[in-house]
C-alpha cells in the first residue's frame, strides 16, 4: 500500500502531463478543516469557561472558606492532642519523679533498717556473750562454793572422825588406866571441888 503523500517527481520535457502536475499540487498541500465552535467558542474557549465557572462555583459555595474551616478544626484537634499529650507527658515525668523519689526513700529506709538490725545483733552478741560470762562465772563461784563446802564437809568429817577416834582413844586409855578405886577418888575430888565453890 503506497502512501498517498509521497510525491514522485514528474518527468520534464515533452513527455510531460498537464493532468499530473495538478494532482501533484494538490496532494502536496495540507488538507484544512475548519474548526468546530458552539456558540462562537472553540473547545479551547469552553474548557477555560468550564474552569472560571467551577471556580465561580467554588467561591459561591464557600468550599475555600470550608476547606480553611476544615483544616482549622484538624489543626485545633492536633492542637488539642499535642497538648493533651504534653500534659500527659508532664504527669508521667511527674509520676517518675515520685516513683524516684519513693524508691530513693525506700533504699534509705532499707538502708537504715540494716543498719539498725546489724546493731541490734552486735548488741545482741555483746549480751549474749556478757551474759554468758556471767553465767560462767556464777557457774564457776558456785562450784568453788560447793567445792569450798564439800571441804568444809570433809574437814568436819575428818575432824569428827578424829575426834570419836580421840574419845575412843581416850576411853580406851581410861579404862585401862582407871579401876573402880580411882573413879572412886576421880568422883570425890571432883564432888569435893564443886562444894568450895
Amino acid at each position: 500500500m503506497a502512501d498517498d503523500n509521497v510525491h514522485t517527481p514528474a518527468p520534464t520535457g515533452e513527455g510531460a502531463n498537464p493532468e499530473t502536475h495538478a494532482t501533484d499540487a494538490h496532494a502536496a498541500a495540507p488538507e484544512h478543516h475548519p474548526t468546530p465552535t458552539a456558540l462562537g467558542l472553540d473547545a479551547p474557549a469552553w474548557i477555560a469557561l468550564a474552569m472560571v465557572l467551577v471556580f465561580a462555583i467554588l467561591l459561591w459555595k464557600r468550599v475555600p472558606a470550608l476547606i480553611a474551616s476544615a483544616l482549622d478544626r484538624k489543626i485545633a484537634g492536633i492542637r488539642e492532642q499535642l497538648d493533651e499529650a504534653a500534659q500527659l507527658r508532664a504527669e508521667a515525668e511527674a509520676l517518675r519523679g515520685e516513683y524516684e523519689a519513693r524508691a530513693a526513700r525506700a533504699d534509705a529506709e532499707a538502708a537504715t533498717i540494716v543498719e539498725r538490725a546489724r546493731t541490734e545483733a552486735e548488741g545482741i552478741v555483746r549480751q549474749a556473750e556478757a551474759d554468758a560470762s556471767a553465767l560462767l562465772e556464777r557457774r564457776t563461784r558456785m562450784a568453788e562454793d560447793k567445792i569450798a563446802a564439800a571441804e568444809r564437809a570433809a574437814l568436819e568429817e575428818v575432824r569428827a572422825r578424829a575426834a570419836r577416834a580421840a574419845a575412843a582413844a581416850a576411853a580406851a586409855l581410861i579404862r585401862e588406866k582407871l579401876d573402880a578405886d580411882a573413879d572412886k577418888a576421880l568422883v570425890d575430888r571432883t564432888i569435893a571441888g564443886l562444894g568450895t565453890r
